[in-house]
């Protein structure tokens, strides 16, 4: 079943990877995207990425505490160790959501 599940996303993404170039097209004497104005798709995409980013780094953080907790259970002498790279690792999690919050605005206000 996963194999066909694989299977599925794979040419579901490819499907969507090739209908892309659909929405690069601009109406007939419309004025190009960076001409002062911030386009529609751009803030729509912007606020898709911050949404993803968002969830992955929460994923991932909650990924994280979880492989922490069980490693303070299986061996609670390594308790500092484990402490410091959790918090460590949480940091490198929370900082890609700040970079993609940072490129949205770069990309927003330019």
């Amino acid at each position: 079943m996963s194999r066909r599940l694989a299977m599925m996303f794979l040419l579901g993404t490819a499907a969507l990877l090739i209908a892309a170039p659909v929405f690069a097209q601009g109406e007939a004497g419309a004025a190009p995207a960076g001409g002062g104005g911030t386009s529609q798709w751009l803030l729509i995409t912007s606020g898709f990425s911050m949404a993803l980013a968002a969830a992955g780094c929460g994923y991932a953080q909650s990924r994280a505490l979880t492989a922490a907790c069980e490693g303070v259970s299986r061996n609670p002498g390594a308790t500092d160790t484990i402490r410091i790279f959790t918090f460590l690792g949480l940091a490198f999690i929370e900082f890609l959501a700040l970079l993609t919050f940072v490129v949205i605005m770069l990309l927003l206000y330019r």
